[in-house]
């Protein structure tokens, strides 16, 4: 009998993780995959690196590492972050809880910016709607993920949140591991990151002390990545919009092609901030209030950070406007600029079938870029 209670979903420890990626070197994509990202070596390479992997950590340095640096070579512009010193000086491990725009790219240009400030990577954690395949299962949990588990029933769901809430905590507070975790399920797609409450809840299940120390303990460093080209913008455009009318049914292969065009996708300028780690007073704060409205406080707290970190472009200024039919930040770009994220518009438009709404469409495209400068003003608003 397994006496392990994460052994379904914990990442995969070394000896795991070589015998699965022993067997992703089989799948015939791989060849074309080394060709792609190893374009120097022979196709060869990629499935002779696999079958001799012996740990985690060589999985990250002879692959994931230099996989994540040709996205960043192939699709973004310019790449840049700040606030890294506030991470080293967090005492311990803690939980990177971040805003949500890329299924994988997210977490993996942290991971890069871990590993380029020689700072020890986190683990992740990943809805198990990626890993439907035993081959990407192998991939994405000897990649240090963690599975969290969906589409499950209530009872089911409040079990597996339990474990869940204590794998992470357990990871924290030994000195295993930190942990990356998006700050609501699923990606922001209409541009407004705002922290699930239920999120702050499943942390909190697993404590075994008063309110201020469980939360305490577990060091929540919010994070906040912006991308000037949002991946899968008009996939998200065509989501929302097909939600209004109906119940959204993702293809068998959805999440998958996600990946797949957000690491394609041109991106522009990424940047990504690390926030203040929550504060002993934040938190003590939002213990005096009732139920769930502390858990409000500290939702309020990550966002204030998650907002506050995000990076405005030019595309969210000139959005802004031209969903707004106004000139308020026309100082921020120029006429060309708007010519040119005018003409991306339309191109991004064309993209999905024609039978959808354009004039919403639109809309709701403009919306996912615009809308983080709304959330910028009224977050300064409130001082």
């Amino acid at each position: 009998m397994d006496q392990n209670p994460f052994q379904d979903i914990a990442p995969y420890n070394d000896e795991e993780a070589a015998a699965a990626l022993a067997k992703v070197a089989d799948h015939p994509n791989v060849p074309w995959i080394s060709k792609y990202i190893f374009y120097n070596q022979p196709e060869t390479y990629l499935r002779d690196i696999l079958k001799n992997i012996r740990s985690v950590d060589e999985f990250q340095r002879l692959v994931m590492s230099k996989a994540i640096e040709w996205v960043i070579e192939k699709s973004v512009h310019n790449f840049s972050y700040d606030g890294i010193t506030k991470l080293q000086a967090v005492e311990g491990r803690y939980v990177a809880m971040s805003n949500h725009r890329d299924i994988i790219l997210d977490p993996a240009f942290t991971q890069i910016i871990l590993n380029r400030n020689q700072m020890p990577l986190t683990e992740i954690c990943v809805g198990d709607n990626l890993l439907k395949s035993k081959t990407i299962e192998g991939l994405i949990r000897s990649n240090r993920m963690i599975k969290v588990i969906r589409g499950i029933s209530a009872r089911e769901l409040y079990l597996s949140s339990q474990v869940l809430s204590k794998y992470i905590r357990e990871a924290v507070t030994s000195g295993k591991s930190s942990v990356w975790i998006a700050q609501r399920q699923g990606r922001t797609k209409d541009g407004v990151d705002i922290t699930e409450q239920g999120l702050l809840k499943m942390l909190d299940m697993s404590g075994t002390k008063d309110f201020v120390q469980n939360f305490l303990e577990l060091n929540i460093v919010p994070l906040s990545i912006s991308y000037e080209y949002e991946p899968c913008d008009i996939y998200k455009a065509r989501e929302i919009l097909i939600s209004r009318t109906q119940k959204y049914v993702k293809t068998e292969n959805e999440d998958l092609q996600s990946i797949m065009i957000g690491i394609k996708q041109w991106k522009g300028n990424v940047h990504l901030n690390f926030g203040d780690p929550l504060t002993e007073d934040e938190i003590r704060e939002a213990s005096f209030c009732d139920k769930n409205d502390r858990y409000q406080k500290i939702r309020h707290a990550v966002d204030v950070r998650v907002i506050n970190g995000y990076k405005l472009w030019n595309t969210n200024y000139i959005a802004y406007d031209l969903a707004n039919h106004s000139f308020k930040y026309s100082d921020r770009y120029t006429p060309e600029e708007v010519e040119a994220f005018t003409a991306y518009t339309e191109h991004q438009l064309d993209q999905v079938e024609p039978t959808l709404n354009r004039e919403e469409l639109r809309k709701i495209f403009l919306g996912i870029y615009g809308n983080p400068v709304k959330m910028k003003e009224e977050f300064a608003a409130e001082g």
